[in-house]
């Protein structure tokens, strides 16, 4: 059995993480769950009808770890984080920020600027936690447990063989289609990621029956849960990548960030 945790990680601890769980027996990979964020993760079932809307918090390395091994059955093999990481303090800009950047800043896939108060202490105790867990963080090559950076932008650009980034956040709907009424890009929002769905689909059993769409009538932060979820799936599909030994890491000694090299299905 081998087993991916994937983590769509907040900058700041007021906003969510998305966090979900694959695993694969021999038969191929399979999504075992998906949650908007830590609370939702690590909460008992029973509990699930208490957490109205998601809020954020510092990650519990440890705490996570445990979680993902009890659902899957099976010890955790690969951590796969949206978030930047480095052995070295972050104060500005790595090579592997410059490295995706030029390969995919023409699709505009190109990173935002980390520093070094975002994500700051998160970045720190994030990686030093899983350290901690004997999950250190892989720039090179993978150990038998590793931590690794992934980027979904260029990730899904990957998997949808597209000419540019996907248009399927949230925050930038007025942005993809200015000239349409509301209801329009909520519409072609919807058509998006249900695309998406439908490629993770091909490539992890269970996506679709796990993330059916939101309610046509979301509210915002519904709406921002279900993007938080669909990051952190493809945040675990690039992680079987690596393990499956189809990505690349950009970036050098001290950070990389991991992007999957699809071959056709």
């Amino acid at each position: 059995m081998r087993v991916v945790l994937g983590i769509d990680a907040a900058w700041t601890e007021r906003e969510p993480s998305g966090v979900a769980l694959i695993t694969d027996d021999g038969t191929g990979w399979r999504l075992l769950e998906v949650a908007a964020s830590y609370s939702e993760f690590l909460c008992d079932r029973t509990e699930l009808s208490r957490i109205l809307r998601h809020r954020g918090s510092m990650p519990d390395a440890g705490a996570l770890i445990s979680a993902g091994a009890a659902k899957a059955g099976a010890g955790i093999d690969l951590v796969a984080v949206d978030m930047p990481l480095a052995t070295v303090p972050i104060t500005g800009r790595r090579l592997s920020d410059n490295l995706i950047s030029s390969e995919y800043g023409a699709r505009h896939a190109s990173t935002h600027t980390p520093s070094s108060a975002r994500p700051g202490k998160i970045s720190d105790e994030l990686r030093e936690g899983f350290g901690r867990m004997g999950f250190p963080l892989a720039t090179t090559a993978l150990g038998n447990r590793s931590l690794i950076e992934v980027y979904p932008h260029p990730a899904l650009i990957e998997l949808a063989v597209a000419e540019r980034r996907l248009p399927y956040k949230i925050s930038k709907i007025r942005k993809y289609w200015p000239d349409e009424k509301p209801d329009m890009r909520r519409q072609y929002l919807f058509e998006v990621w249900k695309g998406i769905v439908t490629l993770l689909d091909s490539r992890i059993r269970g996506v679709e029956a796990l993330l059916p769409p939101p309610s046509i009538a979301a509210v915002g932060h519904e709406m921002k849960a279900y993007e938080d979820k669909l990051d952190a799936v493809v945040c675990a599909w690039v992680g079987a990548c690596a393990l499956d030994n189809r990505a690349l890491a950009y970036g050098d000694q001290s950070s990389a960030i991991w992007v999957p090299i699809v071959p056709p299905l």
